[in-house]
């Protein structure tokens, strides 16, 4: 078996905070990929690694110093933003990012970072206020502008016994999305040649021309399944109820926005190699929509019946033809999530749940983080720490590329 990252070479920038210990550990989980590691340190990483500990473990000399004489005497920091095929910075530190963002060359660690012309992967890591800080989110856009990738942060304990987003994503995590990053850029994602299927955002039921019967999902957890998608180099077609979000770049959109014309629309879009149900499809419709605006009466607020709408993920999960292979649920629960989940994917068909609590005060419904289990067919759960969006969609996405065997 060909190893991920067989023949790749990879520098290694470790920068100055506590999350530096965790470098030494993705040292050996880039090797165990199959990976070349060469290191760099900061001088603030060597308040909390060694350059020995990180050379004894990539079996290469650890490199420290922009003015020293056996590697100047050939400008040695030009050879080692040439002689890789990718640099990880990790952990990338609040300072070590603003640098990076400015355009700063001060020490070893900066002057490659911007001689090099390779691709680039940060690991941000901090204190929860750094992170939320409005400079370091300037930053982190720059970075991302100039075509930086990243992974993490997480949400967890931090050093300074706080609690929140900052801590630096866990070593596999990276080596991970390091293979991620190389197989996009060589046109060959872990989901070249497969189609999937993503349902996003609300429905809206009319209740006349005027009204309409709603929910408060904004689509920004489906929306990035479906950009995280197409990163990782899938066909993706997204069916989308109203909303204000920007189609994401590379996938085909379909905006609808009833129940009956998002199912009409998966049916039409079908087959699928993977389809992801994250739409807040509406339960009920009202029995009968007016072609007039309802007036105010003297006798009060007129009656609405309702019906129910059709079940989109039971009618996918349960169809014996052009069934996706894998078939993916959402349950957004406001109470017993996991009871409530578990109860969900035996009832649909499905292979997989997604569950989140959107009880009032989550900030789930609009906000821009998330947090999920997922739940399989034997019930087992797995707990995900609070992310971005963006985060929860990479990682799912990660996940369903294995389910699916590719």
């Amino acid at each position: 078996m060909t190893l991920p990252l067989a023949n790749c070479r990879v520098l290694l920038v470790i920068g100055g905070g506590i999350a530096a210990y965790k470098s030494l550990d993705l040292i050996r989980r880039l090797r165990e990929r199959g990976a070349a590691v060469r290191c760099v340190l900061t001088p603030g990483a060597q308040a909390f690694v060694t350059p020995l500990a990180a050379g004894a473990l990539s079996g290469e000399r650890a490199h420290t110093d922009l003015f020293d004489r056996d590697d100047e005497a050939d400008i040695g920091h030009i050879k080692l933003a040439r002689k890789a095929d990718a640099v990880v910075v990790a952990p990338a530190t609040a300072n070590l990012m603003a640098r990076m963002a400015g355009g700063h060359a001060d020490d070893l660690a900066s002057t490659v970072l911007l001689a090099t012309t390779l691709p680039i992967l940060i690991a941000p890591a901090m204190n929860v206020r750094m992170w939320l800080h409005p400079a370091t989110q300037r930053n982190l856009a720059t970075l991302r502008a100039d075509g930086v990738a990243v992974v993490g942060p997480n949400e967890g304990a931090m050093a300074e016994a706080e609690t929140g987003p900052g801590r630096m994503a866990e070593p596999r995590e990276i080596a991970d999305a390091l293979v991620a990053m190389l197989a996009r850029r060589r046109g060959a994602g872990p989901l070249a040649g497969r189609h999937l299927l993503v349902t996003s955002g609300p429905t809206h039921e009319p209740i006349d021309p005027v009204r309409y019967i709603a929910n408060r999902s904004s689509g920004k957890q489906g929306h990035a399944i479906a950009a995280a998608a197409a990163e990782a180099g899938a066909r993706v077609t997204l069916v989308s109820g109203p909303v204000s979000l920007p189609d994401p770049p590379g996938v085909t959109v379909v905006r609808v926005e009833t129940a009956r014309a998002m199912l009409a629309t998966v049916e039409a879009a079908l087959p699928a190699d993977i389809a992801v149900f994250a739409a807040a499809v509406a339960d009920w419709r009202p029995a009968n929509a007016t072609d007039e605006k309802i007036k105010k009466g003297p006798d009060g607020p007129p009656g609405i019946a309702l019906v129910e709408n059709p079940d989109i993920l039971a009618t996918v999960s349960q169809k014996t033809v052009n069934r996706p292979p894998l078939v993916v649920g959402f349950a957004a629960e406001t109470h017993r999530v996991v009871e409530h989940a578990r109860a969900k994917i035996a009832r649909k068909g499905c292979d997989l749940i997604v569950a989140n609590d959107v009880s009032a005060g989550s900030g789930v419904m609009g906000g821009d983080r998330n947090t999920v289990l997922l739940i399989g067919r034997d019930g087992a759960v797995e707990t995900w720490p609070t992310l971005d969006k963006d985060e929860v969609a990479r990682r799912l996405v990660a996940r369903l590329t294995v389910l699916a065997g590719t």
